[in-house]
């Protein structure tokens, strides 16, 4: 069984996390931090849990989580970068949810998030957690930056078409929509159901964190700097994702639909849904499913991409699981073969 340690349970990632882990047949929840609610049990402050597990909250510390075979931090960006070296050092094995290591460059890592980086030698060894594209070097990683959600449905969506050099990645369009609890569990008036109930608006046009992270992921495909306008949306519900993706094709007469299925035939999280079928966001509530279709309006050379997720938990904690699975050699869909909730 595989000790697993978690900092920062009490926010909604954290909680996803802790509901795949207990249910995990290969894990054992070994500790759950939280200075605020340090010495009260797990279950009392989330009672899905109650029955599954019993164990309490405690403070951070190092010897403890550097015990652990595999430390998860579902903290808020800035946190890991403070405790991942100690714990690397103890031997421990860090997969990051938030996105201190997510970027490679120290400078864009500043730009983004405003601080100094507090161990930036780390950002070239950290693996980039996409399965899908990094699967090889998971095995051997000390340290996994856990992807953003939008950037998991977007370079899924668009993995395919950059792969290929199959259209004009220098003006490629991201429209994204969100549920609520990707603004986090934090206190916040633009996220009071009063303000977010029956409303539909962007945010974030002018740049949003997850931009440079998306562009780096394309750039290391395309092997060369690629065009993105991404623009996010909050929907009034609670779950999921939905990106709208666009790109004018180089050539019209390609099977697009042949190209996403041949590609990710072998991905047990991907599903290519069958030509003209419309993606749903509650066909992946609550698993760790990625569904793409793909779309070539009145045969024309624009092509129109839909990825759906739940940013939850192929958005996160399921991802983060699925790469803990790789990393110690486990089936990958351990812990994660759940049907979504439907209604």
């Amino acid at each position: 069984m595989l000790k697993a340690g978690v900092v920062g349970g009490t926010g909604y990632t954290g909680i996803e996390l802790l509901r795949l882990l207990v249910m995990h047949p290969q894990v054992e929840l070994a500790c759950v931090t939280s200075r605020s609610e340090a010495g009260k049990a797990v279950a009392d402050l989330f009672p899905n849990l109650r029955g599954h597990t019993d164990i309490m909250f405690t403070e951070p510390a190092a010897d403890t989580l550097g015990a652990c075979d595999i430390v998860f931090f579902a903290t808020p960006n800035g946190t890991a970068m403070t405790m991942v070296p100690e714990l690397l050092d103890k031997g421990a094995r860090v997969i990051d949810l938030a996105a201190d290591f997510r970027l490679n460059k120290e400078s864009d890592w500043e730009q983004w998030y405003g601080v100094k980086h507090a161990c930036a030698e780390l950002l070239d060894e950290a693996v980039y957690g996409l399965p899908e594209i990094n699967r090889d070097a998971l095995p051997d990683a000390r340290l996994v930056a856990n992807p953003g959600c939008y950037p998991t449905a977007v370079s899924l969506g668009l993995l395919p078409l950059i792969e290929n050099d199959l259209v004009d990645d220098q003006h490629l369009v991201a429209d994204a929509k969100s549920g609520v609890s990707g603004a986090g569990r934090g206190a916040n008036v633009a996220t009071l159901l009063c303000e977010a109930s029956e409303n539909f608006k962007p945010y974030a046009v002018d740049g949003h964190r997850h931009l440079p992270e998306i562009r780096q992921t394309l750039h290391a495909v395309a092997g060369h700097e690629v065009g993105l306008t991404f623009v996010p949306h909050l929907l009034p519900m609670i779950r999921g994702i939905e990106a709208s993706l666009y790109a004018v094709l180089k050539n019209r007469d390609t099977d697009l639909h042949a190209l996403y299925s041949e590609r990710y035939a072998s991905e047990a999280f991907v599903d290519v849904l069958p030509a003209g079928t419309m993606p749903e966001t509650r066909t992946v509530r609550g698993n760790n499913m990625c569904r793409i279709s793909v779309f070539q309006p009145l045969a024309g050379d624009t092509v129109v991409v839909s990825s759906v997720i739940d940013n939850l938990v192929k958005g996160a904690a399921g991802q983060a699981v699925q790469n803990m699975n790789i990393m110690f050699g486990l089936s990958e869909q351990a812990g994660l073969d759940h049907t979504a909730l439907l209604p």
